[in-house]
């Protein structure tokens, strides 16, 4: 499964398989073991060894990592959470109106808005399915319909504008 991972604001892209991790195009071999009745694990990655502490953080995908007595703030999303967050605006502070983007491939189900409508930070905007779920695509900021690109039945490429604020 690849996911998306903010190491202390650095942004990191990484595959976990079974038995090993790809960063940035390098597989390593990697495991992962407890020790038992302590809060400590092993990590071994390619021949290095760490002592890990991890405690969940206050919101999904957040955590509080202490790796060879150093402190991390980490946040890790697998690749489609994450994207599906990013485009939907559901940690981003209203920073102006975006243009709504497809965070997949998938189908178009259902269109909340037309041109001309005001939203609000958060309102679903458009409905998709894709691999067999339906996500609903929300605004990331208050704004007015400027142009709806898509309507149910519409397949789209990830990265397909959908809809655009002003």
């Amino acid at each position: 499964m690849k996911y998306v991972v903010d190491v202390n604001g650095q942004t990191i892209e990484l595959e976990l398989k079974s038995t090993s991790v790809n960063v940035g195009g390098e597989t390593l071999e990697a495991h992962l073991a407890e020790l038992e009745g302590t809060p400590v694990r092993l990590i071994s990655i390619g021949d290095a060894v760490h002592r890990v502490v991890v405690r969940r953080g206050e919101s999904r995908g957040r955590y509080t990592l202490w790796l060879d007595g150093f402190r991390y703030e980490v946040e890790a999303l697998d690749e489609r959470t994450r994207a599906i967050r990013d485009l939907s605006g559901a940690s981003a502070a209203a920073t102006g109106p975006a243009p709504l983007k497809a965070p997949m491939p998938g189908l178009v189900v259902r269109v909340a808005v037309q041109r001309g409508d005001d939203v609000i930070a958060g309102q679903g905007l458009v409905v998709m399915e894709a691999m067999k779920m339906e996500n609903e695509l929300r605004a990331a900021s208050p704004g007015k319909v400027k142009a709806v690109h898509v309507q149910p039945g519409t397949a789209v490429d990830k990265g397909a504008l959908l809809i655009e604020l002003e």
